[in-house]
């Protein structure tokens, strides 16, 4: 009935799958958990033993966050894939009977949400702590108002037959966005994301310095969804950084003068865990210009000017 599927990279993913394996047996339903490992350096020996009983995949070289994920394809016999993401923690007791439930409706996509533990950490993990509690912790009847756009890749169940249709883009290697993008497909098909709430804990905080490297591979990751996707005017629209350039884009000159003048004072602030998220914003926004202005994303640039402001 249900192929759990948990992609795997330098993450120590004991907990979580005693924690599945356990409710699984409670609730007496065909389960199944795979695991892959994306060429990790680090945990393998500690995962493949949690595995022992499970079907446990190691690649031999790193494939990036989409193309594993249509690799269970491959491995998965049930008619619907949970995907978790290895750094989740599940504390509810009932989080796979919640998504057994949802099944009575046959639903494509169901998303359960994220969650982070409300103690604050030190100063060194206080940025991607707080982005996550106020920009990522939605509860589901907010992430109902747009299902499309507030789909996320580290809690869901897919029925087998819609990633068989719509799979996710592995031309994307690098990190970040291609949940946007798989959510924009499903829209596009006119495919219903279901929202409840069942979410896992995020049980890896990143420190200040590796969130914000990993926030500019994502921007400059976006833009070369952009250029995949033909600088698509519907996609713009969906994504809020893309959607606030357009409005803004007249003075982008005036904006990455002032970012590259400040970036230095940004950074420092923001890697020191002194957090303001419109700083950090305005962080994404000013990487997003620097990186529409080099010569090599000129035709995207371009592209983007001729697209018409939203209203």
């Amino acid at each position: 009935m249900l192929s759990i599927c948990i992609p795997v990279y330098n993450f120590n993913i004991s907990p979580l799958v005693n924690a599945l394996s356990s409710q699984a047996k409670s609730i007496d339903v065909p389960f199944e958990i795979i695991v892959i490992d994306d060429c990790s350096q680090r945990f393998k020996a500690e995962n493949k033993a949690t595995c022992v009983k499970h079907q446990y995949i190691e690649l031999e070289e790193n494939v990036g966050r989409s193309k594993i994920r249509n690799l269970f394809l491959a491995h998965a016999k049930y008619d619907y894939l949970l995907f978790l993401d290895c750094d989740s923690l599940v504390e509810n007791p009932l989080f796979l009977a919640n998504y057994l439930a949802t099944l009575k409706d046959n639903p494509s996509v169901v998303c359960g949400g994220r969650i982070y533990d409300q103690k604050q950490p030190g100063k060194n993990q206080l940025l991607s702590w707080k982005y996550g509690v106020e920009k990522e912790s939605q509860a589901a009847e907010v992430r109902k108002q747009a299902p499309n756009k507030s789909f996320m890749t580290n809690n869901f169940l897919v029925k087998r037959t819609i990633l068989e249709e719509i799979k996710f883009d592995e031309r994307i290697t690098k990190y970040g966005h291609e949940d946007t993008l798989f959510g924009f497909s499903l829209k596009k098909r006119n495919i219903a994301v279901t929202h409840i709430e069942n979410p896992v804990v995020n049980g890896d905080v990143e420190e200040n310095s590796a969130f914000l490297n990993k926030t500019r591979e994502g921007v400059i990751n976006l833009i070369q969804i952009l250029k995949y996707m033909e600088c698509d005017a519907e996609l713009i629209n969906d994504i809020s950084i893309l959607r606030f350039y357009k409005k803004v884009q007249k003075n982008d000159t005036f904006l990455n003068f002032g970012f590259l003048f400040l970036k230095p004072f940004i950074v420092f602030r923001l890697r020191t865990g002194h957090v303001n998220l419109k700083m950090f914003d305005f962080y994404k926004l000013g990487t997003l210009i620097e990186n529409l202005k080099d010569p090599k994303n000129e035709k995207i640039y371009k592209q983007l000017k001729n697209q018409p402001e939203f209203p």
